[in-house]
């Protein structure tokens, strides 16, 4: 699997735009300070992560809705795996409640096997196939220890945009897992690109008030990332970093989170005793390695898939450099981070609730919303841009 700077924006890009973080950006600021909330559509020409490669074993059907799209997987005989809409085109029985027939995915009705490209193979009550007898297929592809699904047109699947994963870099710990959450995916995007409320939902692991305590703040935007950088100077450290680093005076904290469409959020955080010049070390893509710098570092990687408009696949796998060959030093840092995620699926629960309560509600904006600002805005004229097109099509 490629290094995790392989993953990053390649610096020869034309000029990042750069925004004060202490206050929104003014193009997306309303007279009234509010914004409101428009439900988003899907990208449609983008790769999502489908599910983790271990989900998928040999003979078995995995039945997943993405973007609104009821699609099955699995994999043939050669392991390849295949993607098709969850309906047969004869009677639209659930192809995820038949079986695998070698290549091939049997309807459970009445025996139509089609292929991975969607072609029916097999009618058992006849010879004669029809020429339309067919369900869409998605392309897919087996990556970095994940599935990739293109949710528009297999034909126009661009592999050059598989975006490119740390999850099995020797340098970290790793450990993942999925969870389904009963929010719009967007909540999470902008949930990940404004951490400040650490300091009050996580204040028993990852949270403390350095976060707002006049942190360095720095938002950067390309044609499709946003990037905000935080540097918490000579504070202390929260819990989870205590417990991981053995830290006993005043640490230099970062956090370097990117987003890049539609929805892969990647954080690099970690902290160093103060002193040490973490900041001054940092690398052009985001925070320098924190086990090198006498204290610790910890690479949060999130896949943001949307199942529905209220409903989210998220795919997280959380990577730490302390100890990365020391499994109970990973299941410690990945439980800590556990909890604290777990806290903020009941916080987009209950916000999903009160958007379905009031559709339409206006919500005020502060500065430290400009990353989740910047990075919904880029999504939403890709949408629009994307509709534009299909349209005149």
């Amino acid at each position: 699997m490629a290094d995790p700077e392989e993953g990053m924006p390649h610096h020869n890009k034309p000029p990042r735009r750069q925004f004060d973080s202490t206050r929104a950006p003014s193009y997306s600021w309303r007279s009234t300070f509010t914004i409101r909330w428009e439900k988003s559509m899907f990208l449609r020409n983008a790769w999502y992560v489908a599910a983790w490669a271990s989900e998928l074993t040999g003979g078995q059907l995995l039945a997943r809705t993405i973007c609104g799209d009821p699609v099955v997987f699995w994999c043939d005989q050669s392991g390849k795996v295949g993607a098709v809409e969850d309906r047969c085109c004869h009677r639209l029985f659930p192809l995820s409640k038949g079986t695998v027939q070698g290549d091939f995915i049997k309807c459970g009705y009445h025996g139509f096997e089609y292929d991975c490209t969607g072609k029916c193979v097999l009618i058992p009550s006849q010879r004669e196939i029809p020429k339309n007898a067919r369900v869409r297929h998605y392309a897919v592809v087996e990556r970095h220890s994940v599935v990739f699904i293109w949710m528009g047109d297999a034909a126009t699947a661009d592999m050059a945009k598989i975006p490119e994963l740390p999850t099995s870099d020797p340098q970290f710990g790793w450990k993942g897992a999925r969870y389904y959450v009963r929010g719009n995916y967007e909540l999470i995007i902008e949930n990940l690109l404004d951490l400040t409320h650490l300091t009050f939902v996580h204040a028993s692991t990852i949270g403390n008030y350095a976060l707002i305590d006049s942190p360095v703040v720095k938002t950067e935007r390309w044609e499709r990332e946003v990037q905000v950088s935080r540097w918490m100077m000579n504070s202390d450290p929260p819990p989870t970093y205590v417990k991981a680093g053995n830290f006993t005076g005043k640490v230099d904290r970062w956090q370097i989170i990117r987003w890049a469409e539609p929805s892969v959020v990647r954080l690099w955080t970690g902290a160093a005793p103060h002193g040490q010049n973490a900041r001054g070390k940092i690398a052009p893509h985001g925070a320098p390695e924190g086990g090198k710098l006498g204290g610790i570092g910890f690479f949060n990687l999130n896949l943001i898939t949307p199942e529905t408009e209220k409903t989210t696949h998220y795919f997280w796998a959380q990577g730490q450099d302390m100890q990365p060959k020391n499994q109970a030093m990973t299941d410690m840092v990945f439980g800590q981070i556990e909890m604290a995620f777990t806290q903020d699926w009941e916080v987009f629960e209950l916000q999903q609730m009160r958007m379905d309560q009031a559709p339409g509600r206006a919500r005020v904006d502060v500065g430290g919303d400009a990353g989740g600002i910047q990075a919904i805005n880029i999504l939403r004229r890709s949408i629009e841009a994307e509709k534009t097109l299909r349209v005149a099509a």
